[in-house]
């Protein structure tokens, strides 16, 4: 399995920021994965966002639940980012990840299958 980040390098304050993650060489909707969305920034460790299942139900950290939502399109094999009303704060390395079990904490590289990554800037 292969996943691929895409979407904007710059995002504006208080804009909301979309990424997708398209994935490859197996289904989203396969039994047992979960598909998690990661950010690492500048100078800081990895920070859990969200995640949903291969069932459709999803989970968001509580510190960002409020500006979060994941959701997916089956039919295109991808699932999304949005994070809304952004701050510099949220500039980051963006990374989606897969996992056999839901991992709110503790994350490490080399734990799941990842993506990339790419590099969200948010500035005026």
């Amino acid at each position: 399995v292969q996943l691929q980040e895409s979407g904007p390098g710059l995002v504006r304050p208080s804009q909301t920021l979309s990424l997708t993650c398209t994935v490859s060489g197996g289904a989203i909707t396969t039994y047992s994965n979960v598909w998690n969305w990661i950010r690492q920034p500048p100078g800081k460790g990895l920070e859990w966002m969200g995640a949903i299942r291969a069932s459709g139900t999803t989970y968001y950290s509580p510190s960002l639940k409020s500006r979060t939502s994941i959701s997916r399109d089956t039919s295109k094999n991808q699932f999304t980012l949005q994070l809304s009303s952004v701050t510099p704060g949220d500039t980051a390395v963006y990374y989606c990840v897969r996992s056999g079990v839901l991992r709110t904490t503790g994350w490490v590289r080399e734990y799941g299958t990842w993506g990339q990554g790419t590099q969200v800037t948010v500035s005026s």
